[in-house]
């Protein structure tokens, strides 16, 4: 429905200067402009104009949602803690869950995410693959207890989210329904006017097997991600895989124990051989759940502890402390190697780089010493191969080999084939066309909405404000009347054409304010179109400037809504 908003009828205070604890353009801008204000540490009030913002997000997502036939629904935010202890994650999720107890001491929490109850849901209304397949959404506030919230609506306690899940029968039926989604998701943020990436990503928390990320390239993004120069190939960092065939060992010697004195790390071993660190073998400890691991990887690498939580998870990862070295001789400190010990003093992790028949430099498991000519699969075996290194620029591509190189992004979207993690945890079947119980697959589907605007205002604006792409924009014109009776008369009437026109008008109308800040505060707000009624007001003659090219043209009053309303 048009409108046309007066700005002196408006609630809006926009601010000369940065927020003190701002660090992102988002976080600055949203604040300054007057669209989102702070209550507490992770927590966002959305003042008028970031409100109209966020629901042309929402809507986008709803149009494009419903158009692949998937239902609206709104489930509780506030949830029993019994679904969460069936699927596990009530333990899983840790601290990120904000967990409460009514009056009578019965648990709840504030929900992350939402796969068990929509589960639930289905489980109750679906009793038939008659009543198959069906997608269902909603548009609804999450909580997480983010250790660190920051970069304002980027990262927060409170935010929102859609998310959506895929019910099916067959697996064939639960890659039609990822595939509706994947492609309803590239409508939405082409509208929305997001620059994305579709790259391969991990499951985590989540669950499930296949796995891909909508990424928002933006210097504020905490996601990193790889693209290839020479292919399509793109993927998250912890993603990221690598394969290495197997090396002839035919020529290496047996082991040599070599006197290393005072060279517990890498660097220190590296300078006393004159040896690349390359050649020595890294042997990282950890627990899990409480269990010591060893991770081996080239010794110029680093474990991305990540990475390697995600492909243990839900067990916990943590490092060992020296608390854990005491009582057990068979560790040695800063002299760790896998002769010997691998398989029965801990399990043994390895990067694939570290594939049968690579020998290696690493510890003797002796303090002051290592040992030379170490080869995986004859002087020790890997119990596991897991991609867990930090990705470097110039790593190998998986698909063409060529150099890979890394960004920075945004998370704005998640797609999931989940399977049937939740299915068979809350026994979710139906019966099938033979008669018979027939297990549902699921998919659950994310686009982090109030994330997006976000996005959007990182990576469109200028050095003089925020650049609303026209879809989510808080108006389509922004017209401002330069000071006088007669302009601020001549705008007031051009809004109102405007907005009997269907246009989305906001009218900067206010008394007492200068030009300049006039100004400066539509340049700010990031309306896709400025209309001045300025020197010329008497003539009937407007100005109408692009606010992303900056383009100006004087046009007459009939002309201009004519254009405006094209």
């Amino acid at each position: 429905m048009a409108q046309v908003q007066r700005m002196s009828r408006l609630m809006i205070k926009t601010l000369r200067d940065d927020p003190a604890d701002a660090e992102t353009a988002s976080h600055k801008l949203l604040v300054r402009a007057g669209y989102v204000r702070r209550t507490a540490a992770g927590i966002w009030t959305w003042l008028p104009l970031g409100k109209k913002v966020l629901e042309n997000v929402s809507r986008v997502v709803r149009e494009e949602m419903d158009a692949i036939g998937a239902q609206e629904v709104l489930l509780p935010a506030l949830l029993p803690k019994e679904p969460y202890e069936t699927s596990g994650r009530w333990e899983e999720y840790g601290d990120l869950l904000f967990r409460l107890q009514d009056r009578k001491g019965a648990e709840y929490l504030l929900g992350p995410t939402h796969e068990e109850i929509f589960t639930l849901t289905v489980k109750d209304q679906c009793t038939s693959y008659k009543d198959l397949p069906v997608m269902l959404y909603q548009i609804q506030t999450k909580y997480r207890d983010e250790a660190r919230p920051r970069s304002g609506v980027l990262r927060g306690r409170e935010f929102q989210m859609k998310d959506s899940y895929s019910f099916d029968t067959t697996d064939e039926g639960l890659a039609e329904s990822y595939r509706l989604h994947r492609e309803a998701y590239q409508k939405i943020f082409q509208r929305l006017g997001l620059d994305y990436r579709i790259v391969s990503a991990v499951s985590g928390a989540m669950g499930g097997s296949a796995s891909e990320e909508f990424l928002a390239p933006a210097a504020a993004g905490e996601d990193t991600f790889v693209d290839c120069p020479a292919c399509d190939y793109a993927a998250n960092t912890e993603a990221v895989t690598v394969k290495v065939e197997p090396s002839d060992a035919s020529g290496v010697g047996a082991m040599e124990e070599l006197d290393t004195p005072d060279t517990p790390t890498i660097e220190t071993l590296a300078e006393h051989l004159g040896v690349p660190a390359s050649a020595t073998l890294k042997n990282l400890l950890v627990k899990v759940d409480g269990e010591i691991v060893a991770v081996g990887v080239p010794g110029d690498r680093e474990v991305d502890l990540g990475k390697l939580g995600e492909h243990l998870a839900p067990a916990t990862v943590e490092l060992v402390t020296a608390e854990d070295f005491t009582g057990r001789d068979d560790l040695v400190r800063g002299y760790v190697g896998p002769q010997g010990l691998a398989g029965k003093s801990f399990k043994y992790l390895a990067d694939p780089r570290v594939a049968p028949g690579t020998a290696w430099i690493t510890g003797a498991n002796k303090d002051g010493k290592h040992t030379r000519n170490v080869v995986a699969g004859r002087d020790f075996e890997v119990d596991q191969y897991l991609d867990v290194v930090v990705v470097e620029p110039g790593d190998p591509c998986p698909k063409c080999g060529e150099g890979l190189r890394i960004d920075r992004a945004i998370e704005i979207g998640h797609i999931f084939q989940l399977g049937r993690k939740y299915a068979d945890a809350f026994q979710l079947d139906v019966l099938g066309q033979n008669g018979k119980p027939a297990r549902v697959t699921m998919g659950s589907y994310g686009i982090g909405v109030s994330r997006a605007v976000a996005a959007l205002a990182e990576q469109t604006h200028d050095e003089s404000g925020l650049c609303w792409p026209a879809e989510v924009a808080p108006a389509d014109v922004h017209v401002v009347a330069a000071g006088k009776a007669k302009q601020t008369e001549l705008a007031l009437e051009v809004g109102d054409k405007l907005g009997a026109a269907g246009l989305r008008v906001l009218v900067d109308d206010r008394a007492g304010v200068s030009p300049g800040v006039k100004f400066t505060d539509a340049e700010l707000l990031g309306v896709p179109k400025i209309l001045v009624a300025g020197r010329r007001a008497g003539e009937g003659v407007v100005e109408l400037k692009d606010r992303r090219t900056g383009e100006r043209e004087e046009l007459t009053v009939e002309e201009a809504v004519a254009r405006l309303s094209a």
